[in-house]
């Protein structure tokens, strides 16, 4: 398979790299208690209860710190994605505008 699609093509590698030093750097600005409750559960897959044992912390203080966390993330990643996504997929006249305009009909039920 050839094109920006295959796994190996140097579009996609840089595209994965990028993503990946800017979600190093939120996940890094996290405060100390949430990243390591972030990594323990998602990086290193410890259920609440593994991870509460771990730390030493009752399990819904897991549980707290990683919404917190995952939160956090959202929050600091949405203006990077809104920024890598900008210009991705152009408006395309007429196509772009009845699409528009179903999606509207099917999901408010008007247009």
């Amino acid at each position: 398979m050839r094109g920006s699609m295959q796994n190996g093509a140097p579009d996609v590698e840089l595209a994965r790299a990028q993503m990946r030093e800017v979600l190093e750097g939120a996940i890094a600005d996290l405060p100390q208690d949430f990243r390591t409750v972030f990594l323990l559960r998602e990086v290193e897959g410890l259920t609440v209860d593994e991870t509460a044992a771990v730390l030493e912390i009752p399990p819904a203080t897991v549980k707290t710190r990683h919404f917190r966390a995952r939160k956090r993330l959202q929050e600091a990643l949405a203006p990077e994605l809104k920024t890598a996504l900008t210009g991705s997929f152009p408006f395309a006249g007429v196509d772009c505008a009845r699409l528009s305009g179903q999606m509207l009909t099917r999901w408010c039920g008007e247009a």
